[in-house]
């Protein structure tokens, strides 16, 4: 499996000669992503907020968008597949859970940001599970996966990376990925991270953007 980082919470997952691409978002979008976008076979996409989907450019690919409901009723001029929460989508060898998550809150969402349908992703491609959530904040759950990719950088938004380390610890995760940390405007603080996933004994990797990681099986 080898997992490239962009932007935010954009990841693509190549894996099982398939190429998945999650959130891709317009912010701090380069037009130098689209080369490498479209030469994906699906798309993921966890909720509507613009950092997680860039319409403009997804509606000139023709590529498989799966997403929630209220996606397609922001972006009517997209065709997004409707997946729910626990819905199971199969791309050849490859199995996609659909899970819950919680999209954080504070009243900068008013006025039709709030979020009312999130999802994240686990990808198991018979070696490994990657769990992808992007803005949840902590919730009871039992998902098991080696790789985990979520955000840290809390302000009502999404968990800290208190509550992150934890929920890696609680999975199973034998590698965390922090992602949605590209932001300005929600800049977070590297040594609180460091200081919660060396307490939990969590082996972790802040990937740069365009940093690609080969996970060796």
């Amino acid at each position: 499996m080898k997992i490239t980082k962009y932007p935010q919470s954009c990841l693509m997952v190549e894996t099982n000669n398939k190429k998945i691409l999650i959130d891709p978002g317009s912010l701090k979008y380069q037009d130098k992503f689209l080369s490498k976008w479209q030469e994906a076979d699906v798309i993921l996409v966890t909720h509507k907020h613009f950092d997680h989907i860039y319409p403009e450019v997804l509606e000139n690919l023709n590529i498989p968008i799966y997403s929630t409901k209220e996606v397609q009723d922001t972006y009517p001029e997209l065709d997004i597949n409707i997946v729910n929460e626990n819905d199971i989508l199969s791309f050849d060898n490859i199995k996609v859970e659909v899970v819950k998550a919680i999209h954080g809150f504070n009243p900068l969402l008013k006025k039709g940001g709030e979020v009312f349908e999130n999802v994240g992703y686990i990808i198991d491609d018979g070696k490994h599970r990657l769990y992808v959530t992007s803005d949840t904040i902590s919730f009871n759950n039992d998902y098991k996966a080696d790789i985990v990719a979520l955000p840290t950088t809390a302000h009502g938004i999404t968990m800290s990376a208190y509550e992150a380390a934890l929920w890696a610890k609680d999975m199973g995760a034998k590698l965390v990925l922090p992602i949605h940390m590209d932001n300005d405007f929600y800049p977070p603080d590297m040594e609180f991270i460091r200081e919660n996933f060396t307490k939990e004994n969590i082996n972790y990797k802040i990937l740069q953007i365009e940093e690609e990681l080969d996970i060796i099986d």
